[in-house]
């Protein structure tokens, strides 16, 4: 990669910052740190592989930050985090082999019903944080969203946070803080599966991604703090907004452009 000037660099920063703090909250900081990168030169599996090195260390700090502040108990979903590196892995492997246009057609209508969702439904315990209990049905919801959120993420990407805090309140009654706990430490697991893929192709630009990382790693720090301490009503506008904007940026790239 060419010299960088300090400038760029101070905006790339700003970005990854902004991004750590919107994708710990409510997902969807790919939406500025991919074209951000892409403004750069770099081809376009570079920009993807270097965006989820940076990712990845923004879903680790949310997932830790909500650990920390016991919002999310990894024993619980274990039967999740097994179908996520699963769904992932097999997504990363099979991507040049799926067509992915039908997909890029659907996918901003999908995205923004979760966001509708997410505006009439009105979430059980909304003002305590009940984890659900174990059981079989349980086990089994996690298997499938772990699978087919991991593959979709492995094979696509946008929207996965989004899809897992909506689905998360749906299959198991559970509050925005929590699914939003849930999202970010399934997000990590996907981010990381796919990081290794890139890095074995070798596509990856280490310097760049660990500097933009960090940034993210430390918007991701405030915006998960923001998010438990404020609680539903910061997430839910915040969402609902991220996830709009995404819908509308992913249709008018895949019908107009």
């Amino acid at each position: 990669m060419e010299f960088i000037e300090p400038t760029t660099l101070i905006i790339l920063a700003c970005v990854a910052f902004a991004a750590g703090f919107i994708d710990a909250v409510a997902g969807g900081g790919g939406m500025l740190t991919v074209p951000a990168l892409l403004s750069l030169g770099l081809p376009p599996h570079i920009a993807l592989g270097t965006n989820k090195l940076a990712a990845t260390f923004a879903s680790s700090t949310a997932a830790i930050t909500y650990y920390k502040k016991k919002l999310f108990d990894p024993t619980l979903w274990k039967s999740a985090f097994i179908a996520t590196l699963i769904g992932a892995t097999v997504g990363t492997l099979i991507v040049d082999l799926i067509s992915t246009e039908l997909l890029e057609k659907f996918l901003p209508l999908v995205i923004l019903a979760a966001a509708m969702y997410t505006v009439f439904h009105k979430s059980h315990d909304a003002n305590t944080n009940v984890l659900p209990e174990p059981s079989k049905r349980h086990t089994k919801q996690q298997w499938l969203q772990g699978l087919s959120l991991g593959f979709y993420d492995g094979v696509a990407g946008p929207g996965t946070g989004a899809f897992w805090t909506v689905s998360s309140m749906a299959l198991y009654r559970i509050n925005i803080l929590l699914a939003s706990g849930l999202a970010k430490a399934m997000n990590f697991t996907s981010n990381f599966t796919s990081l290794v893929t890139f890095a074995i192709l070798g596509h990856i630009n280490w310097v760049l991604g660990l500097t933009m990382g960090v940034c993210l790693m430390a918007g991701a720090y405030f915006g998960a703090h923001s998010a438990i301490r404020f609680g539903a009503k910061f997430i839910r506008p915040v969402f609902v907004t991220v996830v709009s904007v995404l819908a509308i940026k992913l249709a008018f790239e895949a019908w107009f452009i």
